[in-house]
């Protein structure tokens, strides 16, 4: 009981985390429930339902701020959302997918660490509301 609590804080946190920029936080609780060792096959449907939920709140949220245009969102779309339910169909062997999972994963923390070393040097503006 306790590890699901853990598990519900992080994944929590993630999904407030990534939203509040835009994101549905797929990655983030990927590597949640990696830390606490669930198996691939229910990380996956998992963390596709979760992203698709938040991505549909951040979508509401932003619409009803009047920031949602829907010249742009239909090209990203009409691409991505295909190749999501395709990429959840594609199963690897468990260490195979572990191992694929780490290193992206890693990567996209070097990125994360990377961008924030870039917006330490920027200057920013406010964006008009």
């Amino acid at each position: 009981m306790h590890d699901t609590i853990w598990l519900s804080v992080l994944i929590f946190l993630a999904a407030l985390l990534y939203s509040s920029v835009g994101h549905a936080g797929a990655s983030g609780y990927i590597a949640a429930m990696a830390l606490f060792g669930l198996a691939p096959v229910v990380m996956k449907p998992t963390a596709l339902v979760l992203n698709i939920l938040v991505a549909s709140i951040a979508t509401v949220q932003f619409y009803r701020a009047g920031h949602f245009d829907w010249k742009t969102f239909w090209p990203f779309a009409f691409g991505s959302i295909p190749f999501a339910f395709l990429g959840g169909a594609l199963s690897l062997p468990t260490s195979i997918y572990k191992q694929v999972l780490g290193i992206i994963l890693l990567f996209a923390a070097y990125r994360l660490f990377q961008f924030t070393k870039q917006l330490v040097k920027t200057n920013f503006k406010p964006v008009p509301s």
